[in-house]
């Protein structure tokens, strides 16, 4: 017997929305989905403070509303969860927020957690596709995760878990750097001469990067 979820009770589509990915822990769960398919433990992994049952109730319901769904990774018997065309859906509002809420980030602290595939969605949020310049790729390194920026014909995609073929920039950096300079705490010239960031490459390139992620004016 499914457990009766508590609702709004208001015909309105935000209160709709609320309705489904309101509860505490859904939308990082769905966070964590965008940047590709997740086993159960990786989940648990980069979710510190969620406790398994809970996973597993939030995962149910993702399923339940047709928001996730499992499949057999490579047909083997481990099993992953990915988004559906309808979860897919949130990528915009997920990485609205995330955009706004890079400005109310405050001074990291010791107990902040991070992960680098976080710091690979704040630049798919950064990303302003208006300034996207001639055709190239920017890669970025952060701690032990890959994704590279592709700029094609004016449209702009961010490619997680790929390295990109013939890079412009590369950037090197660890993710509470990256979170960090996303949030206009630390400046990539003072991440730089900190020797917390490197940016290897055509020094235009550099630029129309920067620009790209408002990253200078």
């Amino acid at each position: 017997m499914k457990q009766q979820r508590r609702n709004y009770g208001q015909y309105c589509g935000l209160a709709g929305a609320l309705d489904v990915v309101g509860e505490r822990w859904t939308l990082l769960i769905v966070r964590e989905l965008l940047t590709g398919p997740c086993r159960y433990n990786e989940l648990q992994a980069n979710l510190p403070g969620i406790g398994t049952n809970l996973l597993a109730e939030r995962l149910r319901f993702l399923v339940d509303t047709g928001l996730v769904r499992q499949r057999a990774k490579d047909g083997s018997k481990v099993k992953m969860y990915e988004l559906t065309t309808q979860g897919e859906g949130l990528r915009e509002p997920v990485l609205a927020l995330a955009r706004w809420g890079l400005g109310l980030l405050g001074a990291p602290t010791s107990e902040d957690v991070v992960r680098p595939r976080w710091g690979a969605l704040a630049v798919e949020a950064m990303i302003d596709p208006s300034l996207a310049g001639p055709d190239e790729r920017y890669e970025f390194r952060i701690d032990d995760e890959v994704f590279h920026i592709d700029v094609t014909d004016g449209k702009v995609s961010v490619r997680h878990g790929k390295s990109a073929l013939d890079p412009a920039l590369v950037v090197t950096t660890d993710a509470r750097t990256f979170v960090e300079i996303g949030s206009g705490r630390l400046s990539p010239l003072e991440a730089t001469l900190t020797h917390r960031l490197t940016m290897d490459g055509d020094p235009e390139a550099t630029l129309r990067c920067s620009r790209l992620l408002g990253l200078v004016g």
